[in-house]
């Protein structure tokens, strides 16, 4: 199984869940995030003082899938989160040992069906 992470602008969120459930993957975790990467910040000015917003408001998706089908949901959030423009976000995968289904007890793959 792999565990796959994606940060993304937030309004690219409904294209790539939309996407994701289309190939089948239908539960997922969504959190509000903020940071930067060579985006870096920007300045603002607020009743005429400048500051520097450092932080960039991202969204972060954590989905576990089948180790058949994560080349397909890695493809399927690149091409739905991709603006062309900088800041687009990053994927990371990473693999894992094992999953339990609190309520069943079921293991594995089973766990994240």
């Amino acid at each position: 199984m792999k565990k796959i992470e994606a940060i993304i602008k937030p309004f690219k969120l409904d294209e790539v869940k939309d996407s994701l459930n289309e190939i089948g993957i239908q539960g997922m975790t969504i959190t509000e995030a903020k940071g930067f990467g060579r985006q870096k910040g920007h300045t603002e000015l607020y009743r005429g003082a400048e500051y520097v917003v450092d932080f960039i408001p991202k969204i972060k998706i954590e989905i576990i899938v089948p180790d058949n089908i994560a080349d397909k949901a890695i493809e399927v959030i690149e091409k739905n989160a991709k603006t062309g423009k900088i800041g687009d976000g990053k994927i990371f995968v990473s693999s894992i040992e094992d999953a339990v289904r609190i309520r069943t007890g079921q293991r594995g793959e089973e766990a994240i069906r």
